[in-house]
């Protein structure tokens, strides 16, 4: 197959074929060992000048400035960039001036990684730069890098396409220096949380990722097959139910750091692959939780800033405990003007009607309050803030309340306007929770694709007796977007999902649609709904057509009209009537 290249391209396979012919192996496999780091050396230089007499670094060259038999570089490593000065005659004290004049001039590219021994000094402009006396090619790159150019301290032509961020990341963080201190510090929020819990003496543990039942949260699975064993199986949707299990055999607190995988659309909020904490402790309820909540984020926002007090996007958020406490039902009262505590399905589906929530059949009372309080509730909440006491048909894996009919020991954390964290006090009584998966099941035959499945041996585990026990699950990416202050969950992961290129530029799916007379907006987000062709399409139900496309219309915050029952069908008619 061959393979087209660029003319510089081109260009660099030659220098990299010379490099050979002249004995140099450009991609060497010998360990080059460094002694010393461009952002250290920036940092304790002059001060500490004794330190940098010899000096060995290693890095990507980002800039060249030659000037006959004297030029300047820019070497960029893990730490920073900084300059680097080439003398001819230093680097080919002999005769032979060919390193200097034919590899360094001609050969060697920005974007390539090389190695360098020498020494630190100021130069008259006052810039702190490596006199280098020898250099090594440890890498010959093929590709040039994206052209970023800085004047008078502007940045022009920045790679700053956020598509071509995310599918090539390398490039990203390369030409981008600031994205790699986004990752630290979400490396840094992870660390802080497990030592919280570490400090506590909580376990961390691992769960399986493939599940042959799926469960602990209501969301629609990724599918796969074992061929030894015969047998479907569930990339896990939540960690759930077998930390639970790990509580009914005797341990006092669990926790894990766990991959999570949702089959649901894809947004700014939203990745099929998602990281999530989730934490189990023994004899403790949601009060107790709460609590935790607030010490352990407070700990982290003050590890990671020095100060609970942060900018996010156009405010300013304090996590300073104590936070703000509403009910479900006070909250929506609070925002609506309407107690709907005494509502049944009927009454709270025409209320939802009335204040301009989007409603289906399929919704029961739960998933309706669902709406309303995302509806006219959420974005609010900017503040963290917890919504506690939720309606039970909301819940089927929390406690009843203790004190309030029909409600559950449930909160979420709310901040910036979407949830960051979810507990419960857990149900233990499996008689309950047989009950709870029952009602379930009878949402998802009503056409509802994220109600839970029932799962015979976690009932069995429970029926074996689990100790009264409160839950936590955390949305890292959610916590990591608010506390590094970027608006896109795809900006906090290294590498989020996206569609493959080939359809990005010619989608064939898209195609297949709208010639069946779909609308082209609508035919974008089909393949997200997990229809792939117009065949598949036509062999689903119409309902739950209906219901994916308008959830997904929901969740990435499509500026679209929602799609009417009754076209969804006629899109799903043979070509014959």
């Amino acid at each position: 197959m061959n393979q087209k290249i660029s003319e510089q391209e081109a260009i660099r396979r030659e220098a990299l074929q010379q490099l050979r012919e002249l004995g140099i192996n450009p991609y060497p496999s010998e360990t080059y060992d460094v002694n010393a780091l461009a952002g250290e050396i920036l940092e304790k230089y002059p001060a500490d000048d004794s330190l940098f007499g010899e000096v060995q670094l290693a890095g990507r060259i980002m800039s060249r400035r030659i000037m006959g038999s004297a030029s300047f570089a820019e070497l960029q490593d893990d730490s920073g960039r900084i300059q680097l000065y080439f003398n001819r005659d230093e680097i080919c004290p002999g005769e032979d001036k060919s390193m200097y004049n034919t590899v360094f001039k001609r050969l060697i590219d920005i974007g390539d990684i090389i190695g360098v021994k020498g020494f630190v000094f100021t130069t008259r402009m006052g810039e702190i730069t490596v006199h280098v006396k020898e250099f090594t090619i440890l890498c010959k790159s093929l590709r040039p890098l994206p052209v970023v150019k800085e004047k008078d301290g502007k940045v022009y032509d920045a790679f700053t396409d956020p598509e071509q961020r995310y599918r090539q990341r390398y490039l990203d963080l390369i030409v981008n220096p600031e994205v790699k201190d986004v990752f630290r510090r979400r490396a840094r929020v992870i660390q802080s949380m497990r030592d919280f819990l570490l400090d506590r003496d909580y376990l961390e543990v691992e769960t399986p990722v493939l599940q042959p039942i799926y469960g602990g949260a209501a969301a629609r699975p990724f599918k796969t097959y074992h061929n030894k064993l015969d047998t479907t199986l569930y990339l896990r949707i939540a960690n759930e139910l077998y930390l639970k299990r790990l509580i009914v055999g005797g341990y006092d607190g669990v926790f894990e750091f766990a991959k999570d995988f949702r089959n649901e659309g894809m947004s700014r909020f939203h990745n099929p692959e998602f990281t999530q904490m989730e934490l189990y402790v023994a004899y403790k309820d949601y009060a107790w939780m709460m609590d935790l909540v607030e010490e352990m984020i407070e700990k982290i926002v003050l590890d990671l800033h020095g100060t609970t007090l942060i900018p996010v996007g156009e405010h300013r958020i304090d996590f300073r405990r104590p936070w703000k406490r509403y009910t479900m039902y006070e909250a929506i009262l609070h925002y609506t003007g309407t107690d709907i505590s005494g509502m049944d399905e009927a009454a709270m589906r025409s209320f939802a009607d009335e204040i301009g929530v989007e409603t289906d059949e399929s919704m029961g009372r739960g998933k309706l309050i669902d709406e309303i309080f995302g509806e006219k509730c959420e974005p609010h909440l900017i503040q963290p803030t917890f919504i506690t006491d939720y309606p039970i048909e909301m819940s089927p894996l929390a406690k009843k309340h203790r004190s309030k009919e029909g409600l559950v020991e449930r909160f979420e954390a709310i901040c910036n306007g979407k949830e960051i964290c979810n507990a419960f006090s857990e149900l233990n009584d499996p008689i309950d929770q047989r009950a709870r998966f029952e009602e379930q099941l009878e949402l998802g035959r009503r056409g509802d694709p994220e109600a839970m499945v029932l799962d015979e041996d976690f009932l069995r585990a429970i029926e074996t007796g689990m100790p009264p026990t409160a839950g936590l699950g955390i949305g890292i990416d959610r916590l990591a977007m608010i506390l590094v202050n970027k608006p896109s969950i795809q900006d906090v992961l290294f590498f989020p999902q996206m569609r493959p290129e080939s359809s990005v530029t010619a989608s064939d799916e898209k195609d297949e649609f709208t010639s069946a007379g779909i609308p082209e907006e609508w035919a974008k987000i089909l393949p997200q709904a997990g229809y792939s062709n117009l065949k598949s399409l036509k062999e689903a139900n119409p309902n739950k057509v209906f219901n994916q496309l308008c959830g997904l219309r929901k969740k990435m915050k499509l500026d679209i009209p929602a799609p009417k029952p009754e076209d969804v069908k006629k899109w799903m008619q043979d070509e014959n009537g």
